[in-house]
């Protein structure tokens, strides 16, 4: 109760902009209010993993064919480098040195990982309350049912897929949730070791039937078939190409069919991880096709991304080069860990084939969605609407600086601002390590640690380092002590 008691206090609903007269809709697009939205999500894909980042091994059109219909970013950062935690500041508008989530952490046993608290507020729950159509498909990973976490407590009116992030490892699972309702699935699972799935290992298939991303493709459209004639927001968290590293053979990347890859000259690591994102790109596809045919193509932004950056793997991401140009992988909080691809189109209003280096992240994309949806942007959030930039608009407000935390292993931060990029390694043990600094602007690799020689920048960055989180007893840093 306390969640929505925040909400109306906080912010203006898109609702009375249907029904009151005395609160007009923006004047830049009248026609368009309210638009549908749809954000999907990749799992671990990198920032050169498909066509339009430079990839040209692995095919991708659908994607690529939104980026020449939309907006590239090329500058669009993930919350962290790792699942939940990213997926908390996507959902709440925080990030990671403020969100409730901040690291991947079980809770309990068999229970999933750490719910989002009651008195979080979700991007579903303002929209929600802004009149939309609520979906989430695919990956939750905030909390399973009879948690606070669970999605329905979070401002879903429907939600399909798996709520562990560990048990959405496997592709081909016993079973997935439907609105705090199990739906068994015809595969046949083994789960590791209680001991070890404690520890946040999950389980396997030795009968593989039903195939967990085929069939979200199929909720996804009854979804929009159902919703056509209302304002929807789907949220379609998809788990490719994340690996299975449960799977006892080592055949890590499942995939029904290596399809076009299967005569090429690579390891069977490489065809499948090829293969899966071909598929993926295969579903979005469909999804801009049933856009096309109902008419909703101009009512509706479509949103491309990913969660974090790649897994470091030589037999896959190496070969692919996945993560372009950049420094690091999934866990760092180099580039490569957390800058991805971000893709938006909406026809007629975004400009096709355009391009952006505005400098945003995941926290960003809560105030955008409400802000197109004619609400007012809540001001308890560190996310700023690119709504401007969509649009093609020279108002664009711009960040002070983005800032990340990472609480695997022995912990980092790090904080952009401008072209400075710092970097601070062993925070949970060591509150003074040497940071490193690069500058972006000619360093795109973070090659060239330059910390000697601006120490005044060095300063200034450490400050910032300690002034943009706020402690958290759950995830706590040395610097906190």
């Amino acid at each position: 109760m306390r969640k929505y008691l925040n909400m109306l206090a906080g912010i203006s609903l898109a609702g009375s902009l249907l029904f009151c007269c005395q609160n007009p809709k923006p004047e830049i697009l009248p026609e368009a209010l309210p638009p549908n939205f749809i954000f999907i999500m990749a799992d671990d894909l990198g920032y050169g993993d498909v066509g339009a980042y430079g990839q040209s091994l692995i095919k991708t059109p659908h994607i690529d064919k939104l980026a020449a219909d939309g907006m590239t970013f090329s500058q669009f950062y993930a919350g962290t480098s790792v699942c939940a935690p990213s997926r908390s500041v996507l959902m709440t508008g925080l990030h990671s040195g403020h969100t409730q989530i901040r690291g991947n952490k079980q809770f309990g046993y068999q229970n999933g990982q750490l719910p989002l608290p009651d008195s979080a507020i979700t991007v579903a729950e303002y929209l929600k309350q802004a009149g939309y159509t609520t979906g989430m498909i695919g990956k939750w990973g905030l909390g399973d049912p009879n948690t606070t976490g669970d999605p329905s407590k979070q401002g879903w009116d429907h939600y399909f897929g798996y709520t562990d992030q560990v048990l959405a490892h496997n592709y081909y699972p016993e079973y997935l949730w439907r609105n705090g309702e199990k739906v068994m699935l015809d595969n046949e699972v083994q789960y590791l070791d209680t001991a070890l799935w404690h520890d946040g290992l999950g389980s396997y298939s030795t009968g593989q039937v039903q195939y967990s991303h085929d069939l979200f493709m199929e909720e996804t459209l009854q979804f929009l078939d159902e919703n056509k004639d209302n304002p929807f927001f789907l949220y379609l968290p998809i788990t490719i190409p994340h690996d299975n590293g449960e799977q006892v053979d080592s055949l890590r990347f499942e995939v029904p069919s290596q399809g076009d890859y299967a005569d090429r000259d690579w390891g069977r690591k490489e065809k499948d991880y090829a293969a899966m994102i071909t598929r993926m790109d295969q579903g979005i596809g469909k999804i801009v096709a049933f856009l096309n045919q109902s008419g909703l193509s101009d009512k509706t932004l479509i949103f491309f991304t990913s969660d974090n950056g790649p897994m470091k793997d030589i037999y896959t991401t190496e070969f692919f080069n996945s993560n372009g140009p950049l420094r690091g992988s999934k866990r760092d909080l180099y580039e490569g860990g957390m800058r991805e691809p971000f893709i938006v189109t909406w026809p007629g209003h975004i400009q096709a084939g355009s391009k952006s280096d505005h400098l945003g992240g995941f926290w960003d994309v809560l105030p955008t969605l409400v802000d197109l949806a004619g609400a007012t942007v809540p001001a308890n959030i560190d996310g700023i609407s690119i709504k401007p930039t969509l649009l093609g608009l020279d108002n664009q407000p711009t960040h002070p600086y983005l800032y990340w935390e990472f609480h695997e292993g022995t912990g980092s931060q790090a904080i952009r601002q401008g072209d400075w990029k710092a970097v601070k390694l062993h925070v949970k043990q060591d509150p003074s390590h040497a940071i490193e600094l690069y500058n972006l602007s000619s360093d795109l690799g973070e090659e060239k640690d330059i910390a000697a020689k601006h120490p005044d920048k060095v300063q200034a960055l450490e400050q910032l380092l300690k002034e943009a989180r706020i402690p958290s007893s759950e995830f706590p840093l040395a610097i906190d002590n």
